[in-house]
């Protein structure tokens, strides 16, 4: 079974064409959506008050094929050529793997110190697992043999996590993964 590819874009549009820009990607999402190719895409835009024109668009398909089919295909070319106008040359593309799926910030185009990572992913793992256990493992799935009803909790842990949990803890603690103070890696 093939993992969700993440893609993680940064581009900086010229002063005074970030309406125009934001109404371009959105209408191209609507458009590209329409490709088997691709299973979403978001728009990340600079924080209100800031004096950054950096936007940051992460997308999504369902294989390497999928990625590179769309990142081929006229659709796409005819859309770089749209903005190119809006925005400035140099742009960024980075596949996200793993964990850092859920903490690289695309706008920046970093990712915390991996320790810090490790501590986010704790707090999310440890409760949910307990939770799981604690009430699947003694009393839904007694009974059943040890490696299926192992099968059975991690399965739901993993999608509790991926849905639930780490979108929710990597908002909370944004501002301490993103700082700067205590990064070493």
């Amino acid at each position: 079974m093939n993992q969700p590819i993440h893609i993680a874009i940064n581009r900086t549009v010229k002063p005074g064409y970030e309406g125009e820009f934001e109404k371009a990607v959105l209408s191209f999402f609507a458009d590209a959506q329409e490709s088997e190719a691709t299973l979403g895409a978001q728009l990340l835009r600079p924080l209100p008050g800031s004096n950054s024109r950096s936007y940051g668009i992460l997308r999504s398909f369902d294989s390497e094929q999928d990625r590179d089919a769309f990142y081929a295909s006229d659709r796409f070319q005819e859309w770089e050529r749209a903005v190119a106008p809006l925005v400035e040359d140099n742009y960024s593309r980075k596949e996200l793997t793993g964990l850092e799926a859920f903490f690289t910030d695309p706008s920046r185009m970093t990712q915390p110190p991996l320790w810090k990572m490790a501590i986010v992913t704790w707090l999310g793992v440890w409760p949910t697992v307990f939770a799981v256990t604690s009430l699947g493992g003694r009393w839904l799935l007694s009974g059943w043999p040890f490696w299926l009803a192992v099968g059975i909790e991690t399965i739901v842990v993993v999608a509790i996590l991926t849905w639930g949990v780490m979108p929710l803890l990597t908002r909370w603690f944004k501002s301490w993964l993103i700082s700067s103070t205590g990064s070493a890696a």
